[in-house]
């Protein structure tokens, strides 16, 4: 199975990009865009000069357990910038999206509560709600995380997105929000020691 087909299995329809979307990100914004793959991952992300964002991470299942995720994620944390990454709220049918928040968690990763990020899938044309998280080494804002989600979205996701999907994504002020009311900590409940054990 190449690393398009594991990311395709593993993330729902309206999360992933087209294989030539990634194939184009890697070749023409390859200064930016890049694919790090073993046996048992596959790690997207974009790197800023002043954030790194990860766009998929995938572990296989056969290696859950051996610290694979967090060898992946040190590398990244290496660079001693800001990470970046949405993931869908938690829902309690499906276990892989709770362990995948109690692992960043774990991982030393905040709720950015303030940013509203609501996007159209052009695969599914449903709106499609997702938290951002994020790791700051520096301590950076919830509004420096925003500014960044936002040059991202602009950079990646929409990247030649008519040419892909013969229509265009919405505008980053139509997607992204940022609210000084905060909402529900979506990494709360796993932050508490005693709830963890």
């Amino acid at each position: 199975m190449n690393w398009y087909e594991k990311l395709n299995q593993y993330f729902p329809i309206e999360e992933m990009k087209s294989k030539d979307h990634m194939d184009a990100l890697l070749k023409e914004k390859g200064s930016v865009y890049y694919k790090d793959e073993g046996p048992y991952h596959v790690l997207m992300y974009a790197e800023f000069p002043n954030f790194t964002f990860v766009d998929y991470l995938f572990v296989s299942k056969e290696s859950r357990g051996m610290g694979l995720g967090s060898k992946t994620l040190q590398m990244l944390k290496d660079k001693n910038k800001p990470i970046i990454l949405e993931v869908e709220p938690v829902d309690y049918e499906d276990t892989d999206s709770e362990k995948r928040l109690r692992f960043y968690s774990r991982e030393g990763f905040e709720h950015a509560n303030s940013i509203g990020y609501n996007r159209r899938s052009i695969a599914t044309g449903e709106e499609n709600s997702m938290e951002i998280l994020y790791w700051a080494p520096n301590n950076e804002s919830e509004e420096e995380i925003f500014e960044a989600m936002k040059k991202m979205y602009k950079d990646i996701h929409t990247y030649k997105d008519e040419h892909f999907y013969g229509e265009s994504y919405d505008s980053v002020d139509d997607v992204l929000t940022f609210k000084e009311t905060d909402k529900k900590d979506v990494l709360e409940q796993f932050n508490n020691p005693i709830k963890n054990s």
